[in-house]
Order: structure tokens, then sequence, then C-alpha cells
């Protein structure tokens, strides 16, 4: 996990995917900002991305949700902004 794909939508070319472990990114935004981390569950087939957002109000990570896609969950990590 390193890059976005080059077929994602323009709004997320500006975000990177820096390694943290063998399943999970740091996903951060053209300014340099962690919005978020996303972990890979599974494997093959059944591999799903789990998109966490940080928030101060609550004190950490926030699920944002689970998806099939790495770009759908930069996505979410991009909308729940």
């Amino acid at each position: 996990m390193s890059t976005i794909a080059a077929s994602t939508a323009h709004r997320l070319r500006a975000y990177r995917l820096v390694t943290v472990s063998d399943r999970v990114a740091r996903v951060v935004d053209g300014s340099g900002r962690v919005i978020g981390h996303v972990a890979r569950t599974g494997d093959g087939d059944g591999c799903r991305y789990r998109a966490r957002r940080y928030r101060a109000a609550a004190g950490g990570f926030v699920d944002v949700g689970e998806f099939w896609r790495l770009e759908d969950a930069v996505a979410a990590l991009h909308d729940s902004r």
C-alpha cells in the first residue's frame, strides 16, 4: 500500500498512503496532514479495507466503515472531513 491507483477520481489523487505495518497504511493529504488509517482485513477474495478517522473530540480513531476497494476506503475518509 503506497499510492492511490491511477484510475482513482481526481479528488483523491492528492492523497498518499504511508505504510505503518503489513496491513495498515496512514492516509496523508496533499498538505501532509494525516486524515486517518486504512487497515486491510482478510486475504484473497475476502480482503476488505477498514477506514478509521482520527477525531480529537472522540479521543482517538472512529471507524468510518469497511470497503471492498482501497479507493473506496480513502474516499470515505475524504468525505468524512
